[in-house]
């Protein structure tokens, strides 16, 4: 009885521990011993990925960074500011054959006056009326931008002088030739900011007397800001440009400045209906003058910037493909060498899934491996870039975050198949294998 007893007792025994089965951690370990077994076949692998990813990072942080300058640029124009431009002129006996916006000479100073009387959501109006000349200081002269404007271009632009003064509203009245520099004129001159102060200047053969210098603006994707001379609007119609005896001074341009961003739309309202009762327009006739707004331009300008980086980047994205399929082609080169390796490991109880497994990680690895050193080339390229070119470039964390999942995937994507194709081996073929 006690026999019996201590047979029933006894423990059943365990099953054999599958030495087959997966382990993370091992089968990882086993990917990397794999890849630094072929250090240069790895490399050579992976190069497409490397190749691929650092593009992409480095083409998105250059767009990225132009589209941020752009914006900084268009900012510094001013605050709020909403376009006024002369219509497009037409060919004479030619209907409809525009010579392109800005050619006709629709607005004047009126208009600009006007517009400041009449609307309660503007804070400022600075009229432009623009040429060209040559300015001659001594030995030195450059051809550079005039501008004929108010006093109010300085609130309305957040055009400062670095140097002296701008000029005053009885100088405007008087018509007086005085004038206020660019930095880029001044350098042009081989002048400096402090020294420029009280020199004259020589425009179209009468002397100006310069009393102050602009802050540095530089240049946006439509000119130097810098490379100018701001006379005042009386000076610049009378004695360079002429006046259009019909309409008074006649004007390039009207710089508005809504009083807050909220009041945008509402000030460009009110002007476009103001304009249209001044110049006689009525349907169907189409204005005669453009309005644009800071919102509308920078807009205009990250659709085109964004265009560029989506096409850089979408380039960029084939070296991914390409190191996809070198990816696809070592592993079934590693599948076709470690046939015998597979039989082994099915023979002492490997399921199909780990060994697909197994291989699918060895090519996550290698892809990853190579996403991580595109990351870092890619970083180091966009920084090389700023040093060198004077480039601005801006790294996006998406980008790199983006980066590791297309890594992922194409680990995944290109690795399924020949994961697949070493988990349906045969054991015993697969044993008989040299």
């Amino acid at each position: 009885m006690e026999l019996k007893q201590t047979l029933t007792a006894r423990p059943r025994p365990q099953p054999p521990v599958r030495r087959g089965g997966l382990d993370l951690i091992e089968t990882i370990g086993l990917a990397w011993g794999s890849l630094l077994a072929n250090k240069l076949r790895s490399a050579l692998t992976m190069l497409g990925v490397i190749i691929g990813i650092a593009a992409v990072i480095a083409m998105v942080a250059i767009g990225r960074g132009a589209q941020q300058q752009t914006e900084a640029q268009l900012k510094s124009l001013g605050s709020n500011l909403i376009f006024v431009q002369n219509g497009a002129a037409v060919f004479a006996g030619t209907p409809g054959a525009s010579r392109g916006a800005g050619t006709a000479t629709t607005l004047s100073w009126d208009d600009a006056r006007a517009i400041a009387a009449s609307s309660q959501s503007i804070a400022g109006v600075a009229p432009s009326l623009n040429g060209r000349a040559q300015v001659v200081y001594g030995e030195a002269n450059t051809n550079t931008n005039l501008l004929g404007t108010t006093p109010e271009y300085v609130a309305v632009r957040d055009f400062l002088p670095l140097s002296g003064r701008f000029f005053n509203q009885l100088e405007l009245e008087q018509g007086a030739k005085v004038a206020v520099l660019g930095q880029t004129v001044v350098d042009a001159l081989g002048l400096d900011a402090r020294s420029a102060v009280g020199k004259s200047v020589r425009i179209q053969g009468e002397d100006f007397l310069v009393v102050g210098t602009l802050e540095y603006k530089g240049a946006t994707q439509f000119r130097d800001q810098d490379d100018q001379v701001v006379l005042p609007l009386t000076t610049m119609a009378r004695r360079i440009v002429g006046v259009n005896s019909l309409n008074g001074i006649a004007l390039s341009s009207i710089s508005v400045s809504a009083k807050s961003a909220d009041q945008i739309d509402a000030a460009q309202y009110q002007m476009t209906n103001l304009l249209r009762l001044r110049h006689k327009i009525v349907p169907p006739r189409e204005d005669d003058f453009i309005i644009r707004n800071q919102a509308d331009l920078v807009e205009a300008s990250n659709s085109v910037t964004g265009i560029f980086t989506i096409l850089l980047g979408v380039t960029a994205a084939i070296s991914l493909v390409v190191g996809g399929i070198g990816i696809m082609n070592i592993m079934l080169v590693s599948v076709s060498e470690r046939t015998r390796e597979i039989g082994i490991r099915k023979a002492i109880g490997a399921r199909r899934s780990d060994i697909l497994w197994q291989f699918l990680i060895e090519a996550v690895v290698l892809s990853t491996s190579g996403g991580l050193a595109g990351i870092a080339l890619g970083l180091g390229a966009a920084w090389a870039v700023s040093a060198t070119l004077g480039w601005q470039t801006s790294v996006a964390p998406e980008s790199i975050a983006l980066s590791l999942v297309v890594c992922l995937a194409i680990g995944v994507f290109f690795g399924v198949y020949p994961a697949r194709q070493a988990a349906r081996l045969d054991p015993i073929q697969a044993l008989r294998t040299d």
